[in-house]
């Protein structure tokens, strides 16, 4: 359960920073979008590790949960700043090396370290990520995975 927990936050974090990067408006929005980000996420990876109907089940509420917390708690600033590091660790940061965010507004921060860098059977480049982000002082570790697109932008694919 631990590890689902863990697993899931990454997702629901890059989603947050993803699709709300540019979102400035009060809490209540962004608890939506990383309750509703982190539902989807925790249903995927639930179902990805073959969970069955009640797996998923447990996965949607719990992502949904963690991410609503998540989103709740990061303002637009946060997520600019994670999103600018993401990008810069996805295009240019060699496995192992991490590149650091820190909104010196509220002093929140994080990380996110390439682990391993693959190309897929159809040539689409990826990586593999481990990702830290502390808010009022607690600290959550997850890991992900990044994917080219076409367009030349990174898309977080778990």
């Amino acid at each position: 359960m631990i590890m689902i927990r863990m697993r899931a936050i990454v997702p629901v974090i890059c989603l947050v920073f993803l699709i709300a990067g540019c979102e400035t408006t009060g809490s209540g929005q962004k608890t939506v979008i990383g309750g509703l980000g982190g539902a989807a996420a925790g249903g995927l990876l639930a179902a990805a590790v073959g969970g069955g109907g009640t797996g998923i089940a447990a996965g949607t509420i719990l992502g949904g949960l963690v991410g609503g917390a998540i989103g709740n708690r990061m303002d637009a600033a946060d997520r600019q700043e994670a999103q600018r590091a993401a990008t810069q660790a996805f295009e240019t940061a060699p496995s192992g090396h991490s590149v650091a965010w820190r909104n010196p507004d509220n002093g929140n921060s994080g990380t996110i370290t390439p682990t391993r860098t693959y190309q897929t059977a159809n040539g689409q480049y990826c990586r593999e990520f481990q990702q830290t982000v502390t808010i009022g002082g607690e600290t959550q570790q997850a890991f992900g995975r990044a994917c080219r697109q076409p367009n030349g932008s990174w898309q977080i694919v778990s």
